[in-house]
């Protein structure tokens, strides 16, 4: 039988106010000093994947402190709020929504049928989608009006649409360029500030680029904004926007079946835009950027 969870602040627990009780109790510049600091370093030490490690020796924590915070999960049951999220259970109590990105990841979770839908299945066949995009794009089947192909890419969204896929991009950019997986450069344009979008737009080949415009409703002010300004510019380039523009929304937005772009992605109410990156929010400009198979391998970890 599944926990009943209690969906308290954590300030209102036990086990919260002693931690509290426990600020300052450990001063980090003194923890780090001669021997003991570097016992400490190597003591505060996490293994993880690829070589990677988690230190947390900088932190203000000793044993007893993580020993309170231990007491603080097991009390806030966050275990079993895990277990809730996994099963599609609604943990977004503000909206009264699931919370389903974890299925973006595929091999997460246990299936989740929403809307009549299969939650797992409509991810995985969005990135299936874009993969086919991508390929069709890189492979020279999606031209532009000259026959050209693309060679670059620009992602129109604010938040989570903008955010998480920039710092994914950032963070593959010279990876993928040293293991021959660079397909085309990638932009960003969130600021309704004209002079941002006028300095990307005059950096790049427009006749060459794709533009992505990330909404979930499809009428999100500043996105739109940023879209007329990009159009505006395409037109006195003598392109036709609609050869330029994919769209990232959800199946009900004015986007969806627009004529105005090459192609259209989807995604759902039951993912944040704080989380989205791993959905077709950032699969499409990662897809674009560095081929599908790279953004597979990022969801797979």
């Amino acid at each position: 039988m599944a926990a009943t969870i209690a969906w308290n602040d954590l300030t209102e627990l036990d086990s919260f106010k002693k931690l509290t009780a426990l600020k300052n109790a450990v001063s980090v510049a003194d923890a780090l000093k001669g021997e003991g600091g570097a016992k400490r370093v190597a003591e505060l030490s996490i293994p993880m994947s690829s070589g990677l490690s988690y230190n947390y020796a900088a932190k203000q924590v000793d044993a007893k402190i993580i020993a309170e915070l231990q007491k603080l999960a097991d009390e806030a049951q966050l275990l079993d709020k895990f277990a809730a999220l996994y099963d599609g259970e609604v943990v977004n109590l503000g909206e009264k929504r699931m919370v389903l990105h974890h299925l973006t990841r595929g091999q997460l979770g246990n299936d989740v049928v929403a809307d009549g839908v299969n939650k797992r299945e409509f991810y995985v066949q969005q990135q299936k989608a874009i993969a086919d995009f991508a390929g069709k794009v890189h492979g020279g089947k999606v031209l532009n009006e000259k026959g050209e192909k693309y060679t670059t890419v620009c992602q129109i969204g604010i938040g989570g649409s903008d955010l998480g896929p920039r710092a994914m991009y950032l963070a593959l950019e010279n990876w993928a360029k040293a293991n021959g997986c660079f397909k085309m450069d990638a932009h960003f344009i969130s600021n309704v500030d004209p002079d941002d979008a006028a300095a990307v737009l005059g950096s790049i080949d427009l006749a060459k680029t794709i533009f992505i415009l990330v909404s979930k409703s499809g009428t999100t002010l500043e996105t739109l904004t940023n879209q007329t300004f990009v159009i505006e510019f395409l037109k006195k380039a003598g392109l036709d926007p609609s050869k330029h523009m994919i769209a990232v929304t959800s199946e009900t937005s004015p986007l969806a079946k627009s004529p105005d772009y090459l192609a259209a992605f989807f995604m759902d109410d039951y993912i944040g835009g704080r989380y989205s990156s791993s959905s077709a929010v950032g699969g499409a400009i990662l897809s674009l950027a560095f081929g599908p198979d790279v953004f597979a391998r990022f969801l797979k970890g």
